[in-house]
């Protein structure tokens, strides 16, 4: 039967459109089944703490089970791949971070570029690092360890969470910015580099705000100064160390990544949900006591932000020739 061109074209259209349709309608009863949020790093990390705390957010408003799956391995480049091959259907989110945009240039022969795979949905939290000593250092301030570390090169051990991990870039940044020599010496865990700390076994670590404000408030270990441009809430007394390294930044951060071609219309209503948890006064409570500020931002905003932590790391690990282990 040979259709009227009128009717042809009619019929042509409404095909065409129906892909169009079809993501509309399924934003608009998204989600219809658990969503799983994928955590790179281990249980009980800050990048697994803030995971749970967005996906229990998300959970209560949209009415399916948003599911952390821990898939750690490889510096985050394992679940960071799990989520890059996942179906763009909006049920696999990413946490990613700081590690995203260092690993991009620390691994010569990725699988996927973060950039382009990886569509940003929104920033949740920045995290300070801190210069955290052993007991018998003799320095109380910034000045005096730089002071210390210039009189004792090579002698200091700088523990860090293994390499390329933020600890473990964010110090290289105050070596190369302060003009001091330490031994990198990394662990498979903060726990383990903690420990070592207090211990006396290494000498200075970066750590977390989350990871190590329990023992600095215990006195078990000595914070110097924070690596973010304003003080920690969590740790109001304690300087920046830009303070007296001037230009000094760096930080751990987090937000929620999707798949590319993930229909814009399901980004939008993770942004706007996941933007009304961070204006919530409990739930900014709760990512206050990791020792982190809350983000928040459009999609487009949080892009920006990634592109400027990728180039900026780039810089850094290309500088000191950083290479993955």
């Amino acid at each position: 039967m040979k259709l009227p061109r009128r009717s042809f074209l009619l019929l042509a259209a409404g095909a065409a459109a129906l892909p169009a349709l079809s993501r509309v309608a399924g934003a608009e009863t998204y989600p219809t089944r658990p969503v799983r949020i994928i955590s790179p790093f281990g249980t009980a990390g800050a990048n697994d703490l803030v995971a749970r705390l967005i996906g229990q957010w998300l959970s209560e408003r949209l009415g399916q089970q948003f599911v952390i799956e821990n898939r750690p391995g490889a510096g985050g480049t394992i679940g960071t791949e799990a989520a890059v091959r996942a179906p763009a259907d909006g049920y696999t989110l990413l946490m990613a971070g700081a590690y995203n945009a260092i690993n991009a240039t620390l691994y010569d022969k990725l699988s996927f570029n973060f950039i382009r795979d990886i569509a940003p949905v929104a920033p949740i939290i920045r995290l300070a690092n801190v210069l955290d000593v052993n007991l018998s250092v003799p320095a109380k301030t910034v000045p005096e360890f730089i002071a210390y570390a210039k009189a004792n090169p090579g002698k200091i051990n700088m523990a860090s969470v293994g390499t390329g991990s933020t600890p473990h870039v964010t110090g290289e940044l105050f070596k190369m910015m302060a003009g001091v020599n330490m031994v990198h010496v990394p662990y498979r865990s903060a726990g383990a580099a903690l420990t070592d700390l207090i211990s006396g076994q290494v000498h200075v670590y970066f750590g977390t705000t989350a990871s190590s404000i329990e023992h600095i408030k215990a006195g078990k270990i000595r914070a110097l100064g924070v690596t973010t441009t304003a003080r920690a809430e969590a740790l109001p007394d304690v300087p920046t160390i830009a303070e007296f390294v001037p230009g000094y930044e760096a930080s751990n951060w987090y937000g929620v990544g999707i798949p590319k071609n993930t229909p814009v219309e399901i980004i939008d209503m993770l942004n706007n949900e996941i933007n009304a948890a961070l204006a919530d006064p409990k739930l900014k409570a709760r990512l206050a006591d990791l020792g982190g500020t809350a983000l928040a931002g459009a999609p487009a905003d949080f892009g920006k932000f990634i592109a400027a932590e990728t180039e900026k790391w780039s810089k850094v690990v290309r500088a000191l020739n950083i290479k993955a282990d």
